[in-house]
């Protein structure tokens, strides 16, 4: 592409605020909540200025049903033999160490690797993720949409198993690398955001002896982040009245990426003084998504109940000015 050999060929000077390595990976899951695992995983190791050093691919047996098996073709036979995550925890932190991870929508890709080392009673060394989602948005690509599919047809990169953890994870480095040499040519600060790992867990109930063929409803393990949030101390005064500012209280819902870490941007909404909904009812006073025509369950419900939703830029303009509660000081 020309992206690519123009940056290639480009005598500006390699940034040297940029990460010394990089560890692209793609991990394929039972599902997406929290509870669900890791099937697969792979990293291309790559060095400060995207080159290929290494590459390294596993089957996981989830210790429970596969899932959509339709979408990643593995099924319980063929995990049956497959190691257990703590069995590849050691070699796969080995491959992450001192790097950052770097994935398409590396928020989720990150969640459940530090999911299944909390479960392995280790933590992932890994202090900062780069998602590729929010560089090509930084690198303003034409992209139709935010697929793996679409940035690689961009850079013209032929996927050959789409949701086979290794075939991503290489067109993922394939399109990482251009874009990265976009940034570095352009001198753009890249959108690396820190990790946190879990330190907190609790066991669910006893399992069978069998190690594949769980129930879909089975629940391994309640999680929760390494500190709790204090509720919401003002009542719900109701919906966002677009036009008008936040009031301290609404209920706010999050769906999709955002090029903001989503524990901080919630934080900052917490800090304003609103609530934060992790589930879309008629309660909700607000939707924020970067993607509102998405078929995720937040989105359908927010259009059948009639919930605004914006996106996350005029979110953030909006809580520059949150109106006190009734009754507090400053309130009417």
């Amino acid at each position: 592409m020309l992206e690519d050999r123009a940056a290639a060929e480009s005598p500006t000077p390699w940034p040297t605020a940029y990460p010394d390595g990089y560890a692209v990976v793609d991990v394929e899951t039972t599902g997406l909540a929290r509870d669900d695992r890791i099937v697969s995983a792979a990293v291309y190791q790559l060095d400060a200025r995207g080159q290929v050093e290494d590459q390294w691919y596993t089957l996981v047996n989830p210790e429970r049903d596969p899932g959509p098996v339709w979408i990643h073709g593995l099924t319980t036979d063929v995990l049956s033999g497959a190691p257990l995550f703590p069995e590849i925890a050691g070699e796969l932190a080995a491959r992450l160490d001192g790097r950052v991870l770097v994935a398409h929508n590396a928020a989720f890709d990150w969640s459940m690797l530090a999911r299944e080392f909390a479960r392995a009673r280790a933590t992932a060394p890994v202090r900062q993720r780069l998602c590729t989602i929010a560089l090509s948005k930084e690198l303003r690509l034409p992209l139709p949409n935010h697929k793996l599919e679409s940035l690689a047809a961009h850079y013209g990169v032929v996927q050959q198993r789409a949701h086979h953890a290794l075939d991503d994870a290489r067109v993922l480095a394939e399109a990482f690398r251009p874009s990265l040499r976009l940034a570095a040519q352009a001198g753009l600060r890249l959108p690396l955001l820190a990790c946190q790992p879990l330190t907190e867990w609790s066991d669910g109930p006893t399992r069978p002896a069998t190690t594949v063929g769980y129930q879909p409803s089975y629940r391994q393990s309640t999680w929760r982040a390494s500190r709790k949030r204090p509720a919401c101390p003002y009542p719900n005064p109701g919906r966002y009245e677009p036009g008008e500012q936040l009031i301290q209280g609404m209920r706010v819902a999050f769906s999709g990426d955002t090029s903001i870490d989503r524990e901080l941007l919630e934080d900052r909404a917490i800090d304003a003084g609103l609530h934060i909904a992790t589930s879309v009812s008629r309660l909700t006073s607000l939707l924020v998504t970067n993607d509102p025509d998405s078929p995720t369950s937040k989105t359908t419900k927010a259009r059948s109940f009639g919930t605004p939703v914006i996106d996350e830029a005029a979110f953030m303009q909006l809580l520059l000015h949150v109106t006190p509660a009734p009754g507090t000081s400053g309130g009417s």
